[in-house]
C-alpha cells in the first residue's frame, strides 16, 4: 500500500529544512573565525592529502630557544594559490597567518581547525 501523499510531503519538507539547517551552519562555522593569528617559525613540509576529500595538510617547526625541543603548529590550506606559495617556501623561515574554525562536522574541510590564509618570508 503506498504512502499518502501528505507524509511524503512532510518527509520532503523535513528533509529540506534539515539540509538547510546543516548548509547554514557549515557556512558560518567556515565565515565566522574562533582565532585568528600568526605563527613563525621553519616550514617542514606540505601535502595533498585525503581518500575522497582531498586537502593541503601543512606542517611548521616552531623553534622558541636554542637546544630546546621544537614544537609542531599542524595546519589546513583550502586556497591553492596559498599553498602553492607555501610549497615553494619549504625549508625556510616563514610567517604563516590563519584563522581557526571550529565545529566542523568532517575532514572534508581540513584535518586540523587550523586554516593559513597568508604566508611571508621572514628574512634574517
Amino acid at each position: 500500500m503506498p504512502l499518502p501523499k501528505s507524509i511524503l510531503s512532510a518527509a520532503f519538507v523535513l528533509v529540506v529544512v534539515v539540509s538547510v539547517i546543516f548548509a547554514g551552519y557549515i557556512w558560518l562555522a567556515l565565515s565566522w573565525s574562533y582565532s585568528e593569528g600568526e605563527r613563525a617559525g621553519f616550514m617542514q613540509k606540505l601535502s595533498k592529502k585525503g581518500w575522497l576529500c582531498k586537502t593541503w595538510e601543512g606542517e611548521l617547526s616552531l623553534v622558541a630557544l636554542p637546544g630546546a625541543a621544537p614544537e609542531k603548529f599542524l595546519f589546513s590550506v583550502r586556497d591553492d594559490s596559498v599553498a602553492a606559495k607555501i610549497n615553494e617556501q619549504v625549508g625556510q623561515r616563514v610567517a604563516l597567518y590563519y584563522e581557526e574554525h571550529r565545529g566542523l562536522p568532517t575532514s572534508c574541510f581540513g584535518d586540523t581547525a587550523y586554516f593559513v590564509t597568508e604566508v611571508k618570508l621572514v628574512k634574517p
